[in-house]
């Protein structure tokens, strides 16, 4: 088993991806079984994000994190955008299974306990300082996104199911 964090097995590459891909899978389930106008529903409460938009932001972290943190790869992000957006299931369905596809091919490239190769210009309060981040830290944070989101989304879903939501924004 080749090792993703260097922790002496703690977690291999193919156990690693099986719990993203879970998160993903999951939350792609939530906005396809929703559909185009529930899907794209907010909770009643400042600053709540739809299922499509906590959808949106999670292929945003994937690919910011791993393609352009961990790997080194230009990426352009637009993480307010991510929040804001609406639109049809499927082609954002579509967009999760490309990620997936290459979500799988980079953690090949990954050296777990080597530093990123692009540090988050600003430290947040889920990162540590820009010099210590590892790319196998950089990965666990794009895991803990998921499923914190997937939480997140669970929750919306059971709001927009029993009623208790907001009409999408025009």
């Amino acid at each position: 088993m080749t090792v993703l964090n260097g922790l002496d097995g703690l977690i291999g590459r193919d156990d690693y991806r099986h719990f993203c891909v879970t998160a993903l899978d999951a939350m792609s389930r939530i906005v396809e079984d929703l559909g185009d106008e529930r899907a794209n529903r907010r909770p009643a409460l400042e600053g709540a994000n739809s299922p499509f938009s906590l959808l949106t932001h999670c292929c945003g972290v994937v690919t910011f994190w791993v393609d352009h943190v961990v790997l080194g790869r230009e990426v352009h992000r637009d993480r307010d955008a991510e929040f804001a957006a609406q639109g049809p299931v499927g082609p954002l369905l579509r967009e999760v299974q490309e990620l997936q596809r290459r979500f799988a091919a980079d953690l090949l490239a990954v050296e777990p306990a080597a530093p990123v190769r692009n540090p988050p210009a600003a430290p947040s309060r889920a990162v540590a300082p820009a010099e210590s981040v590892t790319q196998g830290f950089a990965l666990q944070h794009v895991y803990t996104e998921l499923a914190q989101h997937l939480g997140q989304m669970e929750i919306i879903r059971d709001l927009i199911l029993a009623g208790e939501i907001t009409p999408p924004e025009e």
